[in-house]
């Protein structure tokens, strides 16, 4: 069931992915111009994006996350040594993709450090998104499991179709698209293991 648009936190959410942004680039001592070159952004897009004027797609995102040396997931929420064990659904954050429609709701307590991380997607029907792969030195392990409908997965060139209750496990090393071909909406989960990381 999607939240209603009014409590859907989507200005927040730019904000905290600007302030993420720019706090991983500085603790890792890249410029604007070597974060460019190592994810293949624009020094253009992330300057925007770190001035929280530009609402990035979930393809740009992945590519700030493998030159950042972190997941996806990461980039919506900074790790805290105080941080609670314990979410509750109407404060997990919820971001929409601009492009693609897709919803993303991170399942997993905020900033609480853990191996791993929880995301639910709500995926539209004929919603399509792609991942470069090979960025990363390790790859990230996650597994894909499906909800409600089916979709496609095509990893590193092989073709997944997902069916409810399937489960696919991959590497973020091979490239990825998502896609749903089908007339309805698919919901899944995403399990991600960063203890590589």
């Amino acid at each position: 069931m999607k939240e209603q648009s009014s409590s859907n936190p989507q200005p927040d959410i730019n904000r905290r992915i600007a302030d993420r942004v720019s706090a991983l680039r500085a603790e890792r001592g890249l410029s604007l111009d070597a974060l460019a070159k190592k994810c293949d952004v624009s020094r253009s897009m992330i300057s925007l994006i770190e001035r929280g004027e530009s609402s990035p797609t979930a393809a740009v995102l992945d590519k700030l996350a493998f030159g950042l040396g972190v997941t996806l997931a990461s980039l919506f929420e900074a790790p805290l040594p105080d941080a609670s064990p314990l979410v509750r659904r109407a404060e997990q954050l919820q971001w929409t993709d601009p492009q693609s429609g897709y919803q993303r709701r991170n399942i997993s307590p905020p900033h609480f450090r853990s191996p791993i991380q929880m995301v639910e997607v709500e995926f539209p029907a004929g919603a399509k998104v792609s991942y470069a792969g090979g960025l990363r030195e390790v790859g990230v392990h996650q597994q894909v499991w499906v909800l409600e409908g089916c979709m496609e997965l095509i990893l590193g060139g092989v073709h997944h179709h997902l069916q409810t209750g399937d489960c696919l496990a991959m590497q973020e090393s091979d490239s990825i698209v998502y896609q749903n071909t089908s007339q309805q909406p698919a919901r899944y989960v995403v399990v991600i293991n960063t203890a590589s990381l």
